[in-house]
């Protein structure tokens, strides 16, 4: 069983790097004091970053991403701080982070107990981040993480909507699918959360989603935000009837809140062989039709 806490997080304005830190210091205690094992915060959490910066500079779309390169360091670095002290896994969320090649990519984190864990990209990138933002997809594919309580993956939103990502992290052993998402609108927060569940549902795993959430005018990247933070597995034997662990209220708030919920990983990954249905066996029967 291992307790997990998924963020609904508010991406506010800070004047100074010391009340950010304050601010994702409390906010991860407040997990780690509730028992929580595992804390994921979403896609695009480190924009607020973007909020240190002059004016002209965060509301920029370009300029923005630009201006908090010098900054990832010192947020990394916070991150696996937080890891360390609360001994806890801990996602703070993905950054656009300028490669070697010149180009941007998004980019999630996940720090243990003992330091870094490793990364992993997003592969699949939307229109926004294709045509306007010009962030570029992952070229490093997919990655799975060992824990003490399993084997995790990490889908970036969007790439939550593509089954082939999701099977290939299955076949891969994985027990839990951490989902860090940005959607602004609600079409956009209820595409994440029928790939999440379908994805849980064929593969026979958990998917964990944190989403952004709130306004932040300020910022031309994520000012308008809409999600649910949800814990999602296959409804089938001891599981809940809808697949729904754990979901957050309401899409639209202005205050970061956690999910946090217990899950007992082992008996989800017990259903592939014992299960009412056995979707993640039979699912090569499909190609034969």
């Amino acid at each position: 069983m291992v307790k997990v806490a998924s963020c609904q997080y508010a991406i506010s304005l800070f004047d100074s790097w010391e009340a950010y830190a304050a601010h994702l210091e409390a906010l991860a205690a407040e997990a780690a004091h509730a028992g929580a094992q595992l804390l994921l915060l979403p896609e695009y959490a480190a924009m607020t970053l973007t909020g240190l910066l002059p004016g002209d500079e965060r509301g920029d779309l370009a300029g923005s991403i630009a201006g908090i390169q010098p900054l990832l360091p010192r947020w990394l670095a916070l991150s696996q701080d937080i890891a360390r002290r609360h001994g806890v896994y801990f996602c703070p969320g993905s950054a656009p982070v300028l490669d070697a090649d010149g180009r941007y990519r998004n980019r999630a984190f996940l720090f243990g107990p003992q330091g870094p864990e490793g990364h992993q990209d997003k592969l699949i990138m939307t229109r926004f981040e294709r045509e306007q933002w010009i962030i570029a997809g992952g070229v490093e594919g997919l990655r799975t993480f060992d824990t003490p309580f399993g084997r995790l993956g990490i889908l970036i939103c969007y790439d939550n909507e593509f089954p082939m990502l999701a099977r290939r992290l299955a076949e891969r052993g994985t027990d839990l699918v951490l989902a860090p998402s940005c959607t602004d609108t609600e079409a956009g927060h209820h595409r994440v959360r029928i790939g999440a569940q379908a994805r849980a549902l064929e593969n026979q795993f958990a998917v964990l989603v944190s989403p952004t959430a709130g306004a932040a005018p300020w910022s031309p990247a994520v000012d308008e935000n809409v999600g649910r933070a949800a814990l999602y597995v296959p409804p089938d034997y001891g599981m809940p009837a809808d697949g729904v662990v754990a979901e957050s209220g309401a899409v639209f708030t202005d205050s970061s809140r956690w999910l946090i919920a217990d899950i007992d990983l082992a008996r989800v990954k017990a259903l592939r062989h014992e299960g009412q249905v056995a979707l993640f066996r039979d699912w090569p029967e499909q190609f034969g039709q």
